[in-house]
C-alpha cells in the first residue's frame, strides 16, 4: 500500500483506518461506523488506496473552505471589473497626481463623514 499517501491523509484528516475493498463489502456495517466515529476509511484494492469513506461531517469540513474561496474569487473579480471601468480610471489617475496636501485634506473629509 502507498503509505505516504495514507501518511498525508492521517495529517489532514486525523485517524485513518484501512480496509480492503472485500472487507468494506463484507463488513460494511462496521466500516461505516469506523467512518462515522470520526477519521477516514482508506478502501484498498491489491494493497493500492482506491477510495475514502468519510462523515458528512468531515466531508463539508473540507469542502467550506472551498466555497469560501470561490465566494472570495467571485468578490474580487467583481471589484477587479469595476476597477477597469472609465471612472475607475479616472479617479485612479487624478489619485496619482494629487498633491499632498490634496490628499490629507480628502482624508480629513473623510474621516469627518465616518463620524
Amino acid at each position: 500500500m502507498d503509505d505516504d499517501y495514507v501518511k498525508r491523509l492521517r495529517a489532514q484528516v486525523g485517524t485513518v483506518t484501512t480496509v480492503t475493498a472485500s472487507d468494506a463489502k463484507n463488513q460494511f456495517g462496521q466500516v461505516l461506523d469506523s467512518a462515522l466515529r470520526g477519521g477516514a476509511v482508506v478502501i484498498t484494492k491489491h494493497d493500492t488506496p482506491k477510495a475514502i469513506l468519510i462523515s458528512i461531517e468531515e466531508f463539508e469540513a473540507m469542502t467550506m473552505p472551498r466555497q469560501k474561496l470561490d465566494a472570495l474569487t467571485n468578490e474580487f473579480d467583481a471589484m477587479y471589473a469595476r476597477m477597469q471601468m472609465p471612472e475607475a480610471r479616472a479617479a485612479t489617475t487624478k489619485l496619482f497626481a494629487a498633491t499632498p496636501a490634496a490628499l490629507g485634506a480628502a482624508a480629513v473629509k473623510a474621516a469627518r463623514r465616518k463620524r
